[in-house]
């Protein structure tokens, strides 16, 4: 099992990576000030900790506060996600996500959205 396997990530933990990877590192306090409706500042920092645990991060000492960067890639993160969701939900087949995603009474995808799926799905071929 890989450290990314270890556990499923909560909407709160996929924030505060979304947030790390956009300002590459952060305190605990420039994560909680980025947070939608935040939680209690021990809160982010036991969210840390858990996602320390799982892999996702690591940590720095800079004087008396830890620093915080993503320990894996974006695309490393994305590719588990898109691996979880597929299992969970699509019996581990890709072709059962397109379907459910080009299926109008779920969403509803523009032209554009469709030649641009239709370039990527060429491309790969």
């Amino acid at each position: 099992m890989n450290r990314l396997e270890k556990g499923h990530m909560s909407r709160r933990e996929r924030q505060i990576m979304d947030i790390l990877y956009r300002l590459g590192q952060a305190s605990a306090k420039d994560v909680l000030d980025s947070l939608p409706d935040p939680p209690s500042y021990s809160a982010v920092r036991a969210l840390m900790a858990t996602l320390e645990g799982k892999g996702m991060v690591t940590h720095s000492k800079e004087s008396r506060r830890y620093i915080y960067k993503p320990a894996i890639t974006e695309k490393r993160a994305r590719r588990s996600a898109m691996s979880n969701l597929l299992s969970t939900f699509f019996e581990g087949r890709p072709e059962k996500m397109v379907a459910a995603l080009l299926d109008p009474k779920d969403m509803q995808l523009g032209k554009k959205e469709i030649e641009k799926i239709r370039n990527a799905v060429a491309e790969k071929s």
